[in-house]
């Protein structure tokens, strides 16, 4: 039996061991015929065509844990941002820990997606927002919808602004020989709210995972909302990311990526205008090496007039590793005035290393300032050159040729404690000490 058949044959019994909403049945099993007649997506789509799942599914996953995990704080304490206080909503191998977690719902909710699913009062949850903007023709969202049964659900009121960054991670155990997870993640931010949230997923050995997230983000009128994703997993874990952003009136929204880690990475990023004046920001920084595979697919979709958005990732890659950038800024007939940017920079540090990059804009209205770029070579080696001749190791000057070009990217991130952090990792990630304040 292969994963599909697998999953399918097993939808039965999943709904029938968690306790979820009985309005969310019609949803679930409605996604779960979806997928059963797309299956997972192949190379023979074009959004998929420089990815392919294929190795990934030949492992026999475990569809949802058998038992209730637990790990010590001591486990995993180098993966928080300890050097600031945030909220912390954890969950072990899929299912939350309230050990290791630090929710509230004083003033804001920070909780549990399954309190926004059984509650009445969260009924407005699955009335209004949940699965509305994720595309029911996706067919991993609609897995995900099928399947997932806990996440963090996050409601910032009108006018909050959050005093300190929201941190939601996964970790996996690898108690299961292999394990397959599907979070699904709710964010609601009122009108004129302001919140920064980071999110990890992390393996703690190296028996495989296979996650498949669905975040959804909404953004009312003049919300603000800053959010950060880290990628540094293990080489057995799998991730495959889908993030859905509805803005609506003079919002502001960037979602930053860094990978780093893991073995085939695919982000699917995706952009909703619903008002005028709203700005979207995109950033990410991809350093990976040996046979590593990360995949970054945008969607700015500009469908009211006035808006703006900027996109601007860089890759570094080496060995034999590979890089996908397929980006489509796409401008409707209705949103004129729009000023799209959309900037794709990529390294490669040796011959086997592959690029494929694909950027698009596909425009209808005839009032708008729209541009793409992209650009694919190696160091520098005059620069290499100057730097040596005043005494800077080759070593040394390679690193720091590498952390300039991604510095862009990384001095526009506005948690100080995270920017230290990801300048950390680079580094690491670089082999050399840049000789920063870390």
């Amino acid at each position: 039996m292969d994963l599909k058949e697998k999953l399918v044959s097993s939808f039965m019994a999943f709904e029938e061991q968690i306790d979820v909403h009985s309005e969310l049945h019609d949803v679930r099993t409605s996604a779960i015929k979806n997928f059963e007649n797309k299956g997972f997506p192949t190379k023979k789509e074009e959004a998929w065509k420089y990815t392919s799942l294929n190795a990934i599914l030949k492992n026999d996953f475990t569809v949802f844990p058998k038992h209730e995990n637990s790990i010590e704080f001591a486990e995993v304490k180098k993966y928080f941002l300890h050097e600031i206080d945030t909220y912390k909503v954890i969950f072990v191998d899929g299912k939350f820990s309230s050990f290791l977690s630090s929710t509230t719902h004083d003033g804001l909710d920070v909780c549990l997606m399954s309190s926004a699913l059984t509650k009445p009062k969260y009924k407005i949850v699955i009335d209004e927002y949940f699965n509305k903007i994720a595309s029911k023709d996706e067919t991993l969202t609609t897995l995900n919808t099928a399947f997932a049964c806990e996440g963090a659900y996050i409601n910032i009121p009108k006018s909050k602004v959050v005093e300190k960054p929201i941190e939601i991670i996964y970790f996996s155990t690898g108690i299961e020989n292999a394990l397959m997870v599907q979070p699904r993640n709710l964010v609601i931010v009122g009108e004129n709210a302001h919140v920064q949230i980071i999110e990890r997923h992390q393996s703690l050995n190296e028996n495989p995972v296979l996650t498949n997230s669905v975040t959804e983000i909404f953004a009312q009128k003049r919300a603000i909302v800053d959010y950060y994703k880290i990628q540094n997993d293990l080489q057995s874990a799998n991730l495959i990311d889908n993030t859905y952003i509805s803005q609506k009136q003079e919002s502001r929204v960037s979602v930053h990526t860094f990978s780093f880690g893991g073995n085939i990475t695919r982000n699917n990023l995706n952009f909703y205008h619903f008002g005028e004046r709203i700005d979207s920001t995109l950033k990410g920084i991809t350093i990976i090496g040996d046979k590593q595979h990360v995949d970054h697919y945008t969607l700015v979709n500009h469908a009211t007039p006035n808006c703006e958005s900027h996109q601007n990732y860089k890759t570094i890659l080496a060995d034999s590793s590979t890089g996908v950038f397929n980006g489509k800024i796409f401008v409707e007939k209705e949103a004129q005035k729009t000023d799209a940017f959309q900037q794709n920079n990529n390294i490669l540090l040796g011959d086997k290393a592959t690029i494929n990059a694909k950027p698009q804009l596909e425009i209808f209205a005839d009032d708008v300032k729209c541009s793409h770029g992209c650009t694919i070579g190696q160091l520098d080696e005059s620069a290499m050159f100057y730097m040596q001749q005043r005494g800077i190791p080759k070593r040394e000057a390679k690193a720091l040729l590498m952390y300039a070009f991604t510095n862009e990217v990384i001095e526009s991130i506005k948690i100080p404690e995270l920017k230290q952090r990801i300048t950390k990792i680079i580094a690491m990630k670089l082999g050399v000490n840049l000789g920063f304040d870390l």
